[in-house]
Order: structure tokens, then C-alpha cells, then sequence
């Protein structure tokens, strides 16, 4: 399949524009992974403490 130059710009756009979104979900799950990671450790602690 032979794509138009406009075409080819408009894949590369739509690309570049899934790349962001995913980064950006990326981000929001690594901060939920840390906040839950630093919840367990806190759990581990008061269930070790008591």
C-alpha cells in the first residue's frame, strides 16, 4: 500500500499523539504503583509493630 506524503504526515501525527497519551498514562501509573508500594511498606510495618 503506497500512502500519500499527506497521509504518511497524518500517520506520524496520529503515532506521535498515541506516544504522548502513553507516556502520560505511564506517568499516572507509576505514581499510583508508588503510592501503593509505599502503603504496603507502611502496612508491613504496623503489622511487624504490633
Amino acid at each position: 500500500m503506497q500512502l500519500t506524503p499527506e497521509e504518511l504526515i497524518s500517520e506520524f501525527h496520529d503515532a506521535v499523539m498515541e506516544l504522548y497519551f502513553a507516556r502520560k498514562r505511564i506517568a499516572v501509573l507509576e505514581a499510583e504503583n508508588a503510592d501503593l508500594k509505599a502503603r504496603l511498606a507502611a502496612a508491613e510495618q504496623d503489622a511487624t509493630s504490633a
